[in-house]
């Protein structure tokens, strides 16, 4: 049987896929250049983030890597450098002795707010506001249906 051909790109998508690959690298680049200063990169900061959003800072490893993004084996590697700096602790789930909750420590809460302030000034610098209001709306739409396809996959 022959194979089917490819729905191949049109030119116009094409260099906007393109753009949208370099865009992304890029404005992940600045950002964790960006945090540095305070020794993070962004998959650590958005750790923080999570941490400091949940109920007693504290949430189950499973639930801490789809939230910050990470697979597990990465956010394993990440939690334990954050670990031994001190920004969290790890213990066994009091409900479920097979299960891991990370925990911000009061260290990792203040590196955060010191962190925070920067983070959403390079944000700004290099994403919102160098897009045009509509063009936001139109970008978070397009957002919402790529993350649908992403949650309808899982």
């Amino acid at each position: 049987m022959p194979q089917q051909e490819p729905n191949w790109l049109t030119p116009a998508q094409q260099v906007v896929w393109r753009d949208s690959l370099a865009a992304v690298a890029w404005v992940r680049e600045q950002l964790d250049a960006d945090l540095r200063k305070y020794h993070l990169d962004l998959n650590e900061y958005e750790v923080l983030v999570v941490l400091s959003e949940a109920p007693d800072r504290s949430v189950r490893m499973s639930q801490l890597a789809d939230d910050s993004n990470q697979s597990r084996s990465r956010l394993t590697h990440t939690v334990g450098r954050m670990e031994q700096a001190g920004l969290i602790e790890r213990r066994t789930a009091t409900n479920d002795r097979r299960g891991v909750v990370a925990t911000l420590t009061d260290k990792g809460f203040e590196l955060l707010e010191r962190a925070a302030v920067d983070h959403v000034t390079a944000v700004r610098r290099v994403l919102v506001d160098v897009v045009e209001p509509g063009d936001w709306e139109a970008l978070g739409r397009a957002m919402k249906a790529v993350l649908a396809v992403a949650d309808s996959d899982t």
